[in-house]
């Protein structure tokens, strides 16, 4: 069978075809074979000591540590077979700005699938829920390529609807995943970062493991609008305004700015790994570059 080349311009790529298409091209053809598993979970191959918490399967206790220290442990394997993982996609207005290029949402519904049918490839386990102000979908999570399937359905099936306030929504979701999972959010984060931060503390305070695609136009980046425009809040569509951007680019970038900034200096204090995505840049350059920079992080482990 011959190669198929995919579209680096993402706008092109979503005209490629069916979603489940895209995600398999784009894992299959680019990213399968470079990469063994970045994550660590319950396998057969053992990594390294952690303190035991309520919840952990006992047969993984260290009894010959314990006797020695009188303290609980837990032996930690690489994962090959049973990661839990979450994809957590923001489907709140906001996420339908498209600009000059492919949509927020768009972008962030092929990148999600495209890391499912990952997952599933290394056998993982995946779930995932879309939300705006409230989850309006949620597949529970499975290792059955079935699952892919339905993750598809439901990602060509949804569009941006309801505001979102994002800190709220993760804070329902938690108390929903009873089991320690990698959380993968994929979202333009556009919330109260005071908010957003305690929350994602929550999380990580729960043992998740955290991933945040902050995806983001180039336009919100750079806002190159120079002459009255009318403006709509995409979440709130009787909600719009006239205004002379000249006037506005130089606060609007400064608090721009200062939200992505805080962003990531929260995420990084916390231990998440943060990766902002424009809608310009290739998929399957941005998914093999998180790859890769995972990998060493991951070795250097063992």
């Amino acid at each position: 069978m011959a190669e198929v080349k995919l579209p680096e311009n993402p706008a092109e790529l979503a005209r490629f075809g069916s979603l489940e298409l895209i995600a398999r091209q784009l894992v299959e053809g680019v990213m399968m074979g470079r990469h063994r598993s970045p994550y660590k979970g319950a396998s057969v191959e053992f990594v390294e000591h952690r303190d035991y918490y309520p919840g952990d399967d006992i047969r993984h206790i260290n009894w010959r540590a314990y006797g020695k220290t009188g303290r609980y442990y837990v032996k930690e394997f690489e994962d090959e077979t049973n990661l839990r993982a979450y994809l957590l996609i923001d489907a709140s207005g906001s996420m339908a700005y498209a600009g000059q290029h492919v949509s927020k949402f768009q972008y962030a519904r092929m990148l999600a699938a495209a890391l499912g049918w990952l997952l599933l490839g290394q056998r993982d386990s995946v779930g995932m829920m879309t939300f705006d102000a409230k989850v309006r979908e949620h597949v529970k999570p499975s290792s059955n390529r079935d699952a892919f399937r339905r993750i598809t359905e439901v990602l060509d099936s949804t569009a941006p609807g309801a505001d979102a306030g994002l800190a709220d929504v993760l804070d329902s979701i938690l108390p929903t995943i009873r089991r320690r999972s990698l959380l993968i959010l994929i979202s333009d984060c556009f919330d109260d970062t005071e908010k957003l931060q305690r929350s994602l503390q929550r999380c990580r305070h729960d043992r998740h493991e955290i991933v945040i695609f902050r995806i983001a136009a180039p336009e919100e980046e750079e806002f190159p609008f120079d002459r009255p425009t009318q403006f709509r809040n995409l979440e709130n569509s009787e909600d719009r305004l006239l205004v002379d951007p000249a006037r506005l680019r130089v606060n609007y970038l400064r608090q721009y700015t200062a939200f992505a900034e805080t962003l990531e200096k929260d995420c990084g204090a916390l231990g998440i790994d943060y990766r902002r995505l424009l809608t310009t840049e290739s998929l399957q350059h941005s998914l093999g570059r998180w790859l890769a920079e995972r990998m060493p992080s991951r070795a250097a482990r063992r």
